[in-house]
């Protein structure tokens, strides 16, 4: 009988132990940190598959991959080719707005929006990690934001539109539309209908109801949306009924998900969350991402908008996102392992990352508008990146010599070797930390009055040009220049070196919230990059840069 119980012992103390190895893994926020605003997911078997926007940066729509929800590795970009699309000309929070990914039938789809060329538009793959077709435009469907519904072969799309006979009650009046699509050609039968007209409460005037998608569970399709515009008083809220083409009835409880009512001075806030996606879990539970942005002060912040996950509970047969606590978390416990994935480059969490330049250029690189190889190489020089100097500049909306990163990090820095001379004051090559055309920090090397000169230039909306801020001078025939940015929450520093590591300040407490998008407006965050220019002028001069690195550490993630 004593071994019974001691056998029983063991057991449970067996089962214990494995059932606290089974809840130690910890989803940490965000779960794409900087700039990947508008998330959608989609699962496949026990694969996960996600995508943001990135209006004009190229390439567009990063496709993610995960095995557990926490490890995301980017698999490829489905917008890949500039035969597929450019955005010459666009601004840059104009291009590619709120991408869906789906799944049916052996086939990947992804619905967007070119928000000035082309309009909604479809593309599709067999394989998530591409090739990704060239768009099909639906022209019909005039709007934003569609995502697609698969149900006994007919496939929907429902998106933003115009309010009813385009006639707008208030500013921010829009509704929500449903067209069938052929599944064959993707092309639109019959005629649109309107889901939802305005919001939950039309009478309250509810504004910029948007990202729609429709789910089927226990009988009931439910129709989530984000509602209130995409800043501080963003919102999710949901409609369901027995009919896919509606009528759509709000749950008297909406939304399932904000965070506008919390104290704005709270410590670590998240706030203007919404633009939500649902996903089954590994544990076989609900999960959403969605937008969200870490502000530093009030509503400045630079990172962007980020994507964030929280747990889902159905009560009475409606989600409730984040049920169990008034503020989105930084961390959720879940009962499954981890599922790292293989030569993953570092997403999220605190990282140091150094890109050696050698034969290609990483997935978290981006480009303004289109891809040009011809003014980049890795052949030109062993072990390096030449950029040649081109006559663009990042004032303009066109292709500069630009090559970027997201800063992911409210404390972050960003550094880089590079190998450049020249006699010319329109020529300069150097580090970036760029918002959009006006707002923008340039630190270069260039000449001067007879004099290789470290120069620091402000972005001035007013004026389109640059501003000289600081500036000075180098001994003659010094090629090789470090070059770093800092920045700490709303403050950034730039600092130079002749040596590797000998940094020299060249200025300090920087205005950081210049960069904010209160401040510069749009749906952006802040890149890091590397850029070259000849400001107008055609150059055959090149910049050499040796590496890249990148780090931040943030106290809301882990140590």
């Amino acid at each position: 009988m004593q071994k019974k119980y001691i056998i029983l012992s063991y057991l449970i103390v067996l089962i214990t132990l494995f059932s606290d190895a089974r809840a130690q893994m910890t989803l940490e926020n965000p779960i794409l940190p900087g700039f990947y605003p508008d998330p959608a997911i989609c699962k496949v078997g026990t694969d996960y598959y996600m995508v943001t926007s990135t209006f004009v940066y190229f390439p567009g729509i990063p496709v993610f991959h995960s095995k557990d929800l926490k490890s995301w590795k980017q698999i490829t970009s489905a917008i890949d080719r500039p035969s597929q699309m450019d955005f010459m000309g666009q601004q840059v929070s104009r291009g590619l707005f709120a991408p869906a990914i789906n799944y049916y039938k052996g086939i990947f789809y992804i619905t967007c929006t070119n928000i000035d060329k082309g309009g909604n538009f479809i593309i599709t793959a067999k394989n998530p990690a591409g090739p990704w077709s060239d768009p099909i435009y639906l022209k019909e469907v005039r709007g934003i934001d569609p995502s697609l519904y698969f149900e006994d072969d007919k496939v929907f799309i429902i998106y933003n539109s115009d309010p009813p006979e385009y006639k707008s009650l208030y500013s921010g009046h829009r509704t929500v539309k449903i067209y069938e699509l052929d599944l064959a050609t993707l092309k639109p039968l019959g005629s649109e209908r309107i889901l939802v007209n305005g919001g939950v409460d039309i009478s309250k005037k509810p504004v910029w109801i948007e990202a729609p998608h429709i789910y089927k569970r226990n009988g009931y399709y439910y129709l989530m949306a984000a509602e209130g515009g995409t800043s501080v008083n963003h919102s999710e809220v949901i409609f369901r009924s027995k009919d896919v083409r509606g009528p759509f009835i709000p749950y008297e409880k909406n939304p399932i998900l904000t965070q506008r009512h919390l104290d704005p001075k709270r410590k670590n806030p998240i706030s203007s969350v919404g633009h939500a996606d649902l996903v089954e879990g590994p544990d076989g539970n609900t999960y959403a991402v969605f937008l969200g942005v870490r502000p530093y002060e009030g509503d400045f912040y630079n990172t962007g908008r980020e994507t964030f996950i929280a747990p889902v509970k159905w009560i009475a047969d409606w989600p409730i996102i984040n049920p169990d606590h008034e503020e989105v978390q930084y961390e959720y416990k879940v009962n499954w392992k981890e599922d790292k994935q293989n030569n993953q480059l570092p997403v999220t969490g605190n990282f140091n990352f150094r890109v050696p330049f050698k034969d290609t250029l990483n997935t978290e690189f981006l480009f303004l508008r289109t891809h040009n190889p011809s003014w980049y190489n890795f052949k030109e020089n062993k072990n390096a990146l030449t950029i040649k100097l081109l006559p663009q500049t990042i004032l303009e909306k066109g292709n500069p010599a630009f090559i970027g990163r997201r800063q992911q990090h409210l404390s972050s820095s960003a550094s880089t070797e590079m190998n450049f001379s020249t006699k010319l004051a329109n020529e300069k090559a150097g580090i970036v930390i760029f918002q959009n055309e006006n707002h923008f920090y340039f630190m270069c090397k260039s000449h001067d009055n007879g004099k290789d000169v470290i120069q620091l230039f402000k972005g001035n909306p007013t004026t389109d040009k640059m501003d000289l801020l600081k500036q000075v001078a180098l001994p003659s025939f010094q090629k090789t220049a470090y070059f770093k940015v800092n920045s700490e929450r709303d403050v950034y520093s730039f600092w130079y070196a002749l040596k590797e590591n000998e940094w020299k300040p060249l200025a300090d407490k920087i205005d950081g919230k210049y960069l904010s998008t209160a401040v510069a407006k749009g749906f952006v965050g802040v890149l890091y990059g590397m850029y070259a220019t000849a400001d107008g002028q055609i150059t055959d001069n090149k910049a050499i840069y040796k590496w890249f690195d990148y780090s931040g550490n943030d106290s809301t993630f882990k140590k």
